[in-house]
């Protein structure tokens, strides 16, 4: 029976600035996603990448003294560093300047193209170079200090240039038919409701060619013509699943199982993408799914005010798997959360030290301290066992209804009850004093310990790697019984275990930490 298969993607970034705390969220929560459904036995295909064209490129090269080509290498290799410096797992590595991508670009064009939805005139509108956004003039205010504004903040000028458009406005009942029909293809529902009221009010056929500058890719038979960036950058969903070669074996993955994207950009990706590809006789993504946004201690991340938060300056700090747990438990994904230093380290020290490396600790170093290092074989399940085991062994199928919904706080919050769960079992057994009244009896206690680490060390794996594995070490499972099909052969007893190292180190809160 083949597996089944699961394609994931981030949006690909726009290269015009550095990596951010918002970059490492959407990534990080794009890999647990992918690494869970791996150790679940399907075969995922997990892609992130760089948005590489576009006036804002252009100008931002230009402003550094390079070309386009050698400004867009050089800061797409600090997300590529971004990535392995966060542990991410993923399968391809997008950019929008590669020969693959421009083939592929060509060819959804010259499909549209043939559709009838293509047409040549003249664009006159208000556009945001740093949106690289049209907006109709009702989304746009005229400030006090006389510049015009899009609903991002973004300032607007007029534009009036030669342009190809899109004809979107043929597509808006087709659109709303697919939101019935799929009811789950925006999520969360909230962002759904934004969308589906954007396209009731009404579509306007997009611009989708700029002949004003040159730094993108070429309209086919068509000169002085560029490729509107955002119909550029979708395309590289396509690209990387092998398009236009519909044999390559990467293009089973088609259509992706969920585009995740900030709600910022959830129009171009629930909106124009779909109508792209239907019209170009390809089948749409079966998810679209919005996150929020971080604001930090309470404030709008800013270069202006100097707190925009850089990942690997917290990975330094607290290390990468706290990082990683903190902000997918912090917040609902979807919603709009706050970061702050405090809060991070509450997650480390209480969610992370005191409860789940404590419990290791505690566990294994009992057994190393009073059996000789040797995990005890269990004798007669008591009740109390069977609740603890019971609790843990339901773990697997309610993370996978969460995590499937990006509920990752959720998902998490089931792990940490049965953490807290085997702590009080802990407390309640008292194995110490078993040591000397029923050796027996506390050896079945320490086994059941043991197997519940197991499976939370197991299920957690995706969200702290490098953490669980060391945990995994620790209770002697080797590298080949780690996915989720390992959960249904209980730890055998009897086999020696490693001197234990603790799991998490508290970093103590300094002043001015804030929070």
């Amino acid at each position: 029976m083949p597996r089944p298969t699961r394609y994931i993607t981030t949006p690909i970034y726009y290269v015009n600035d550095v990596p951010h705390i918002g970059h490492a969220y959407t990534t990080i929560a794009c890999d647990v996603w992918a690494r869970f459904w791996r150790l679940d036995g399907a075969e995922v295909f997990f892609l992130t990448g760089t948005d590489e064209h576009g006036q804002k490129v252009a100008k931002a090269a230009e402003a550094s003294g390079e070309s386009p080509q050698a400004f867009t290498d050089r800061v797409s290799q600090t997300f590529r560093e971004l990535a392995r410096s966060m542990n991410i797992a993923n399968d391809d590595f997008i950019r929008t300047t590669e020969p693959r991508h421009y083939r592929a670009c060509e060819e959804l064009w010259r499909r549209i193209h043939a559709a009838g939805d293509l047409y040549l005139g003249e664009y006159g509108g208000w556009y945001a170079v740093r949106d690289e956004a049209f907006y109709r003039e009702s989304e746009t205010t005229l400030g006090e200090d006389g510049v015009r504004r899009g609903p991002t903040g973004a300032p607007v000028e007029w534009v009036k240039e030669p342009s190809w458009f899109f004809r979107l406005s043929a597509w808006q009942e087709r659109l709303l038919e697919l939101y019935e029909r799929n009811p789950d293809f925006i999520q969360p529902t909230s962002r759904r409701n934004e969308v589906i009221s954007f396209v009731r009010a009404g579509l306007e056929d997009l611009s989708v060619s700029r002949t004003s500058f040159a730094w993108g890719v070429p309209v086919p038979d068509s000169p002085g013509h560029v490729m509107y960036v955002w119909l550029d950058a979708l395309t590289n969903y396509l690209t990387a699943a092998g398009f236009p070669d519909e044999t390559h074996p990467r293009w089973r993955f088609w259509p992706a199982d969920v585009h995740v994207v900030g709600k910022d950009i959830l129009r171009f990706h629930a909106v124009y993408w779909p109508a792209f590809l239907m019209s170009a006789g390809l089948p749409p993504p079966k998810r679209v799914f919005a996150h929020g946004w971080w604001t930090v201690e309470g404030q709008k991340m800013s270069k202006s005010l100097g707190n925009v938060v850089d990942p690997r300056e917290e990975i330094a700090r607290v290390g990468l798997d706290p990082f990683r747990f903190f902000l997918l438990r912090e917040i609902p994904f979807g919603q709009d959360g706050d970061f702050t230093r405090r809060g991070l380290l509450k997650r480390l020290n209480v969610d992370l030290a005191n409860e789940f490396g404590n419990l290791a600790q505690r566990t294994l170093g009992f057994v190393a301290r009073n059996t000789g290092g040797v995990l005890p074989s269990p004798d007669v399940l008591s009740e109390d066992d069977r609740a603890l085991l019971d609790a843990a062994a339901g773990l697997l199928p309610a993370m996978r209804i969460e995590i499937e919904r990006f509920a990752f706080h959720a998902a998490l919050e089931g792990a940490w009850q049965v953490i807290r769960d085997a702590n009080a079992y802990i407390d309640r057994e008292k194995p110490w004093a078993l040591r000397k009244e029923d050796p027996v009896r506390m050896g079945t206690v320490l086994w059941v310990l043991a197997e519940t680490l197991r499976r939370l060390a197991i299920l957690l794996q995706p969200v702290m790697p490098d953490t669980m594995g060391r945990l995994l070490d620790q209770l002697g499972v080797g590298t080949e019984a780690r996915d989720f099909a390992a959960l249904a052969h209980p730890l055998p007893g009897g086999r020696p275990l490693p001197q234990p190292e603790p799991l998490f180190r508290k970093v103590e809160e300094t002043v001015g930490q804030g929070g």
